[in-house]
């Protein structure tokens, strides 16, 4: 799978250093370092900003976001990007946020949120070659009892008989071991390196790494040790670890 790091990293010249040859998600709420990504990063995926925006309660740029997902999905570095919702919206809302989106399905990608239907999961791959997976609701603090009940109600439904999703699936907010390991996912991911560089009371051991990159590069590694499971296994949620490659 593709670990998706996301930025900002600061100061910028730690991230050029801890993302060289990474993956990297940039969001419209803070795209500062995108022209960084785009030159050092092995790829990198557009996030819409609309979470950050709903988070703080303020309007979100619908158009601008529009524009720029334009110009930079036109780089060699970027794949894909995800098409603006609404976190707490209706499904007819984000149906219609849906319509209104003007780039290829090749590299567009909508969000299926947790608390909406299922039968939207099934039509939105039905259209789309990859679909992401938002926690909402009720279900917006991943890896709770009932997100994983939630989640795993959702994978019967996009994977086949033999656990094989139908489209490729992008976990949004789950760049966690603990979770991306128990799910076929082609991609996740979170900010969690990017936050934690900069907590100076977590990094106090005796070989603590000072620099932000260093502490990046450590966090990272850790993270991209695992891949996300190779099918979907329903009795996954009551393991912690993927032993699917072990029989």
């Amino acid at each position: 799978m593709i670990h998706y790091h996301g930025t900002p990293l600061t100061p910028a010249a730690d991230m050029a250093q801890a993302f060289a040859r990474r993956h990297a998600m940039v969001s419209w709420s803070d795209p500062r370092q995108m022209e960084v990504a785009a030159e050092v990063c092995q790829s990198v995926a557009l996030d819409n900003g609309a979470f950050p925006a709903w988070m703080a309660g303020t309007p979100y740029d619908f158009d601008g976001f529009a524009d720029w997902a334009e110009k930079w999905v036109r780089h060699p570095a970027v794949d894909w990007c995800v098409i603006p919702d609404k976190i707490d919206g209706t499904e007819a809302e984000n149906d219609a946020l849906l319509r209104d989106w003007g780039l290829p399905a090749a590299v567009s990608v909508p969000v299926w949120h947790m608390h909406e239907s299922i039968d939207r999961l099934a039509r939105l791959a039905a259209d789309f070659p990859r679909v992401a997976l938002g926690s909402s609701g009720e279900f917006a603090v991943v890896g709770t009892e009932a997100w994983w009940l939630r989640i795993a109600d959702a994978m019967d439904t996009i994977c086949d008989a033999d656990g094989r999703p139908m489209v490729k699936l992008h976990g949004l907010r789950m760049l966690d071991p603990g979770v991306f390991s128990r799910l076929p996912l082609s991609s996740a991911d979170s900010t969690n390196v990017a936050r934690n560089v900069g907590m100076d009371s977590a990094w106090r051991q005796s070989y603590a790494p000072k620099s932000r990159a260093m502490r990046a590069l450590i966090l990272m590694e850790r993270i991209e040790l695992h891949a996300s499971a190779a099918y979907w296994d329903r009795s996954a949620i009551c393991a912690y670890q993927n032993n699917q490659l072990f029989g």
